[in-house]
């Protein structure tokens, strides 16, 4: 009799409950207005007065828009384009991808000698270092092969596409632009430090070991007290790996310098040449490769880390070399030709649109987003991150994206390193000059996820010496506050699941 009894109420508050979740989702239809109205207010309090924004949120169990302004309206992704590498990556390339670096002849191998040439190819493998090819060399020593009687022949793709269009000229000597080319040997940069003058010497560049061929001349000086008007430095970029520094640095303290190569075919050649004398002997040159001969045998490689490793890495790091390269890696196996910028974009724009995105007026030119010329809107990038969250061949990703205050390029960014934003916020970030986008989730205890995409063009440069937080992390605060409310659809689903307890 009690269990019926208990039944029964059960039963009764089962149906009560029906009735207030259905009356509930009637009246959220009216709080979703009501945190629309709360929001557009806010947001016309602290919309910056001088660039452009674009934004939307969206609640991912219901689907429903919480927010939206100028989501159609295109603006300059930055590295929020990453998102469509890695999903792309993922849909195209799979997650057992990986880089292969290998070594092959065609000669016989006779008493520890190969009785000819070898082959070096390249494969674009962004993550290759110098170790990398030492351990390729040092694998032959331990099979008693020490010798290579003719050439070292370097193979990679020929009349490369290693800039996209719209990369920023002055970026191109830095190493965060480094050429994108099938030769990749640390991550195609060298590092240095430009020396102050002392009662001795001038002011000078010494470069790191590994700079392998790479030159720098200079006649920049330092200005320690900041006294001339204009004071700047400035990399000219020469033939052959050779740089030159000009100009002056406001300041009497050494600084570091990053410095992408010029020509990568020259910088692994020289980084190979050194790296023999200490592995093997060479009897001939390292030399550029045409192709490798019908009867070549495979007798050692390298493999980079799976495809999710390296995603992890590019999300994590916003790394632009990894996604460019992937990029490339794309137009290759999508029409299976040698891979560039422009078969890249094509593969992409391709592979997005058959999951289902969008790209309707959008302009993809690279992977990492360092063109000028990429164009995006925020419904476009809001379909990628839906993919993210809801298809299981891409939710791996969502653990690569930087986490608020902890991880990647949000775990020390100013407004995210301190709540409420610090661990909610999972989110690519995509900065440049005149340019700060944030594209992600808001992951909140006991509330179900919000995708968001908060776009801004057109930012003053002053802003940088204002040492604020940005407008997007002003955006999410407000976005959080009105998510925290509960929803009435929550308030009856608690109270019925109490009552059924009592």
């Amino acid at each position: 009799m009690e269990t019926l009894l208990k039944t029964t109420l059960y039963a009764s508050l089962l149906l009560a409950a029906s009735h207030n979740i259905a009356r509930a989702e009637q009246i959220d239809a009216g709080a979703i207005e009501i945190q629309t109205t709360s929001l557009s207010q806010a947001v016309s309090k602290i919309s910056p007065r001088h660039s452009q924004i674009a934004l939307l949120a969206m609640d991912m169990s219901s689907n429903q828009v919480i927010f939206s302004q100028q989501a159609e309206t295109l603006f300059i992704p930055a590295s929020t384009q990453k998102l469509l590498t890695a999903v792309s990556a993922m849909a195209q390339l799979g997650p057992d991808f990986r880089y292969i670096t290998e070594l092959w002849t065609d000669a016989p191998i006779r008493k520890g000698h190969i009785a000819g040439s070898a082959y070096l190819r390249f494969s674009g493998d962004p993550t290759l270092t110098q170790p990398d090819l030492k351990a390729i060399f040092a694998s032959l020593v331990k099979q008693g092969i020490n010798r290579i009687d003719g050439h070292l022949y370097l193979l990679g793709d020929k009349q490369e596409q290693m800039q996209a269009p719209g990369w920023v000229w002055d970026d191109l000597g830095i190493c965060f632009a480094a050429p994108v080319s099938s030769y990749i040997i640390n991550q195609n940069c060298v590092y240095g430090q430009f020396n102050p003058s002392t009662a001795n010497k001038p002011s000078q560049v010494s470069l790191r070991t590994g700079s392998y061929g790479v030159k720098v001349s200079s006649d920049a000086v330092f200005d320690p007290k900041a006294s001339r008007e204009f004071c700047q430095l400035d990399l000219v970029r020469l033939a052959q790996n050779n740089y030159h520094l000009r100009g002056c640095y406001p300041g009497g303290e050494a600084i570091g310098l990053a410095i992408a190569v010029s020509d990568p075919f020259k910088f692994a050649q020289d980084n190979l040449t050194s790296l023999l004398k200490g592995e093997m002997s060479l009897a001939g040159k390292v030399k550029l490769g045409t192709s490798l001969p019908k009867k070549a045998k495979l007798i050692a490689s390298h493999s980079s880390a799976p495809l999710p490793e390296l995603l992890d890495a590019m999300l994590l790091k916003s790394d632009n070399l990894i996604a460019d390269s992937l990029f490339k890696q794309l137009g290759k196996s999508y029409f299976n030709a040698q891979g560039s910028f422009t078969n890249g974009a094509a593969a992409m724009q391709r592979i997005l649109t058959e999951l289902g995105v969008d790209l309707s007026n959008a302009n993809i030119v690279d992977g990492s987003g360092l063109s000028r010329y990429n164009l995006l809107n925020a419904q476009q990038l809001a379909a990628v991150l839906a993919l993210i969250h809801k298809d299981s061949r891409f939710s791996p990703l969502m653990t690569s994206l930087p986490q608020a205050g902890i991880s990647g390029t949000l775990r020390y960014r100013m407004g995210y390193n301190k709540p409420p934003l610090k661990q909610q916020i999972f989110a690519k970030t995509g900065s440049m000059q005149g340019v700060s986008n944030l594209a992600g989730f808001i992951r909140l205890p006991e509330h179900s996820d919000t995708l968001f995409v908060v776009l801004e063009n057109g930012m003053s440069p002053e802003l940088k010496h204002q040492h604020k937080p940005s407008f997007n992390a002003e955006f999410l605060k407000q976005l959080i506050s009105v998510l925290q409310v509960p929803s009435p659809t929550t308030a009856a689903l608690s109270t019925a699941a109490h009552s059924v307890q009592d």
